[in-house]
Order: structure tokens, then C-alpha cells, then sequence
């Protein structure tokens, strides 16, 4: 089978020749920049450059070789901008490795030593990541104290949220004139050289917005008290949503095989809502944005949303999603054994082959290799399995670690 044969068959749970590998194709299942040059250095590949593609996250862009040295399947589009040297400047990471950000980004260091960030007028600070930290975060919420009368100003209020001013590639050329067009080019390249899967990441984030725009704790409050708000806003994001979806299925929906979807509704304890707020507010909404997708191109859905999800996975499945990252399976009700037998034949999942946390970052290697067969065991059989980690692999992540859990895979695979 060829990589692309071997993700599509396990979407559609058939048992591939192997177990299909992602690194990198979303930025919910990559490698942190210093676990990144951490392994690089391992390897003794030094040559190969620290390129920050995902600056909020402080996310890594693997290299082709190391993509293949590992076995992985499935590629991110975005991967076909920002492709050159030159759009890339050095910096200095939190353990002193260099690395690069797109030329664009340029956060103000403050004489603390943190990074903030600005809106063009320099009056509001939009991010802000501290001394020793390995990622930004958000500082600016611009209804937290309650709904605008009318959303005409939506737009450019959404485009000073971190993660759609700072966004990775490729939407961080959206504004360029040519960009859809040069979206497609540079997807039918990548097609044509390569026979891995193709992944676009989409966001159409609902819940999330709520939570960027009126910060958290009001966002949460909103959902039972001010149901009537949260229905206008996420009305109006629905608009801008499908106006996306029309654009991305008009450039690359016949040639990309996976969307990728976010809206974290879980956390490690239980889902963010009730399983009766899910269904009236954000379900319906959902299999709108799933159905156009099935309507109007040949890619399948997937939905990265982090904690404890099982009870809303009934609804998510049937509202349109095919495919679950980063499976979580640390939090409440999401043991491994438990999310296969109960979801399995009605869903792809799409990570949970190892803990990044407890496992992967302080275990043994073989801790790691033993930790990895039981996840490949349960979770391979029938199909329906794409192995990557629960979420990123942070910084902590010794690289020796990081090459057990792949050679365990292929050994997995090879036995």
C-alpha cells in the first residue's frame, strides 16, 4: 500500500498493511520546537533547521527526511509555504537552541525578558509569553465584559485573537491575492511528488471562538445563562465558517483527502457542557459544517477536541465526524479499551498511541516500547487507527524516548 492507501483504509476500517503514522500534519499532533532540536541533535542532524511554523504553539515543521525515517503517513498543505530560507529569521528558543520564525512574526522582548504581542496600533497587547515559557498566550478578549449590540466590527476583532493573527501556514498568506490559487498549485505539487495522505487544517472553531472572543469563564456562564447571545454569536461565525469552507473545497476539496476540524469540548474531568447543551447549540451547527464538506468535496472530517469527550461522541459522530484526535485517553471515560470497543466500527482515532505526559516525557525507552504495543493492540485491530501521540510532544520529551516510540511502532508493524 502507499501512505495515502494506507490512512484511507483505516478511515474506512479496513486493516491497512500497517498502521498508518502521523507527525506534523496538524498542529494538535506535532513536536514542540525544543523537543524538535532536541532530536535533531540526537541524531546528529544539525543541518537540518528549527523552523517554527506554528508560533503560538511554538510547534516544529519536520523535515522530509525525518517524516520518512519515521514511517509517517500524511502531510499538512501548509508545509508548501514559507518553504525557503529566506522566509525564515534566527531566533534564540527558552534553552538557548536556535531556531527560526516566519519573518513576519516579530513579538517586542521586554526587559523581563518575555515576548508580548501588539496590535498595529501598539495600544492593545494581544499575547504575551513569559521568560522560560514555550508558548503565548492570549491576553486580549475583546467582549469579555458582554456582546456587542451589532457584529459589523466582528471581523477585525477576530483578526487580533492570537490564533488567527499569528496563524500558521498556510493561512498566515490568506490575505496575499493569489492565495487560494496558490493553495491549489502548491497542493497538486505536493500530490504529485509524494504518495502520503493530504491534510488541510480548517479550524471553524465554535465553542472556541465563544472562549476567545468572551474569555472562559464567561463563555461557560453564557452557555446556561445567555443561551440567547451565544446563538447570535455563533450564527455570525457560521457565516464566516461556510464563506471558508466554500473557498477551501473550491481549491483543494478534490484533491485533499482529510479536513481537519478543532473545537476542544472536554476537559481531563468530563466534557466543558452537558451532553443537552452540545445537542442545542453546537450540534446542528456542526453537521452543517460536516455536510458541506461531504456535499461539496471528497474529504473526510476530523475533529481535534481534547479532555473527555465519550459522552458527546455519539452526538459528534452522528452530527458528521469521522475522525477523533487527539484521543485523549488519560481524562475521564477514555480508556483506551473502553473508546475502541464502544466507538470503533463508527469512528477513526487519530492518536492515544502513547501518554505524552507520564509516558513519553519521563518514562523509560522501554516503557515507552511496552506502552506503545498495548496502545497498538487495542486500538489497531479492524482499522479505524491512526497512530500519533495524545496531542503534541512537548518539551520534555527526550529524544531517545521519541525513537523508541517509532521503532516500536515499525517493530509493531514488522512482527
Amino acid at each position: 500500500m502507499t501512505s495515502r492507501e494506507r490512512i484511507l483504509a483505516a478511515i474506512n476500517h479496513k486493516e491497512p498493511d500497517r498502521v498508518p503514522i502521523d507527525l506534523g500534519a496538524t498542529p494538535s499532533s506535532g513536536i514542540s520546537a525544543i523537543a524538535y532540536s532536541n532530536l535533531l541533535k540526537y541524531q546528529d542532524r544539525t543541518e537540518l533547521p528549527v523552523w517554527i511554523y506554528d508560533v503560538v504553539q511554538q510547534l516544529a515543521q519536520p523535515d522530509m527526511t525525518i517524516l520518512d525515517q519515521f514511517g509517517v503517513d500524511v502531510l499538512d498543505i501548509g508545509r508548501t509555504f514559507n518553504d525557503q530560507p529566506s522566509d525564515w529569521r534566527p531566533i534564540t528558543m527558552a534553552n538557548g537552541d536556535t531556531a527560526f520564525y516566519p519573518k513576519w512574526f516579530r513579538p517586542t522582548q521586554m526587559p523581563d525578558g518575555s515576548y508580548q504581542t501588539y496590535d498595529s496600533d501598539g495600544k492593545r497587547m494581544l499575547s504575551r509569553m513569559p521568560v522560560g515559557a514555550t508558548f503565548f498566550d492570549q491576553t486580549y478578549f475583546p467582549y469579555v465584559d458582554g456582546y456587542p449590540d451589532s457584529y459589523d466590527n466582528l471581523d477585525a476583532e477576530m483578526g487580533r485573537i492570537m490564533w488567527a493573527r499569528d496563524a500558521h501556514s498556510p493561512w498566515d498568506h490568506a490575505v496575499d491575492p493569489d492565495f487560494w490559487q496558490k493553495l491549489r498549485e502548491n497542493t497538486l505539487k505536493l500530490r504529485a511528488s509524494n504518495d502520503k495522505a493530504l491534510l488541510v487544517v480548517c479550524g471553524c472553531n465554535l465553542f472556541e471562538w465563544g472562549t476567545f472572543l468572551r474569555r472562559m469563564d464567561n463563555f461557560l456562564m453564557d452557555l446556561m445563562c445567555d443561551p440567547y447571545n451565544v446563538e447570535k454569536l455563533l450564527d455570525q461565525l457560521m457565516v464566516r465558517h461556510l464563506s471558508t469552507l466554500e473557498k477551501v473545497c473550491n481549491a483543494v476539496g478534490d484533491i485533499v483527502d482529510i479536513i481537519r476540524f478543532g473545537d476542544d469540548l472536554g476537559m481531563t474531568s468530563g466534557p466543558f457542557m452537558d451532553v443537552e447543551v452540545y445537542r442545542k447549540l453546537f450540534k446542528p451547527r456542526h453537521k452543517i459544517l460536516c455536510d458541506y464538506v461531504k456535499t461539496h468535496s471528497k474529504m473526510h472530517t476530523f475533529i481535534h477536541s481534547c479532555g473527555s469527550i465519550s459522552l458527546l461522541m455519539p452526538d459528534m459522530i452522528d452530527a458528521g465526524f469521522e475522525i477523533f484526535n487527539p484521543v485523549q485517553t488519560n481524562a475521564w471515560n477514555m480508556a483506551p479499551d473502553f473508546l475502541k470497543r464502544e466507538f470503533g466500527k463508527d469512528c477513526t482515532f487519530w492518536g492515544g498511541g502513547i501518554e505524552t505526559v507520564g509516558t513519553l516525557n519521563i518514562g523509560t525507552p522501554q516503557q515507552v516500547r511496552d506502552q506503545v504495543f498495548e496502545r497498538l493492540e487495542i486500538f489497531s485491530k479492524g482499522g479505524g487507527f491512526v497512530f500519533n501521540t495524545v496531542h503534541n510532544i512537548l518539551p520534555d520529551v527526550p529524544p531517545e524516548n521519541i525513537v523508541a516510540m517509532f521503532e516500536a511502532v515499525r517493530d509493531f508493524n514488522n512482527s
